[in-house]
């Protein structure tokens, strides 16, 4: 029985990693050649493209519109109209204005929404002007240094007494330097000052 020198089995081995290594390589040059039977890339998209540049994919379509419409109209309700319906065919849906129907402060080209409500107000009446909010007159400003007794007794929270007093007071100091100075009356204080101060100069 003939017995392999290590060389020889040393040969064989490398001879065998040989033919694996050749197989491999045209296993993998299959793949990237030509015809080869891989799979192909996914093919992009195709986008039309127009003046205004590529076209938006198609929205879903609205379905109609439930509004309300209520004020100077025929017959005042909730209407179904179509998508794309403005308040002007709301109003001819309710029967159309009344006679005083205030169709000017109604925007008729407004676009509708579902679930609006229009509303159609009454002209305001000849010679009826809205009511503002009402105003209220300043107060009366008094004088500390010219002031009458009845001047100051007019004040809210000055009486007579106390109106004498800030009188005497300014007789016996030669006037008053400050509307602050008027705290130094006996009867005004802090607080009361505080609620005299608007209505009174020097």
């Amino acid at each position: 029985m003939l017995e392999h020198s290590p060389a020889m089995q040393f040969d064989r081995r490398l001879a065998l990693l040989v033919l694996l290594a050749v197989g491999a390589a045209l296993v993998l040059a299959g793949r990237f050649l030509p015809g080869s039977s891989s799979p192909s890339p996914a093919a992009a998209p195709v986008v039309s493209l127009s003046a205004g540049g590529p076209s938006a994919p198609a929205g879903p379509v609205r379905g109609p519109v439930v509004v309300h419409v209520v004020g100077l109209v025929r017959h005042p309700g909730v209407y179904r109209l179509p998508a794309g319906s403005r308040a002007r065919d709301a109003v001819r849906h309710a029967g159309g204005p009344r006679p005083r129907a205030d169709l000017a402060s109604v925007n008729l080209a407004a676009l509708l929404a579902d679930g609006e409500q229009v509303r159609v107000p009454p002209r305001p009446l000849p010679g009826v002007v809205a009511a503002g909010p009402a105003t209220t007159a300043p107060p009366a400003i008094v004088h500390l240094n010219s002031a009458t007794v009845d001047d100051l007794d007019a004040l809210d929270g000055i009486g007579p007494s106390l109106a004498e007093r800030i009188v005497a007071y300014r007789v016996a100091h030669g006037g008053f330097r400050s509307v602050d100075e008027l705290d130094e009356v006996s009867g005004i204080g802090p607080v009361r000052l505080e609620e005299l101060r608007p209505q009174l100069a020097l």
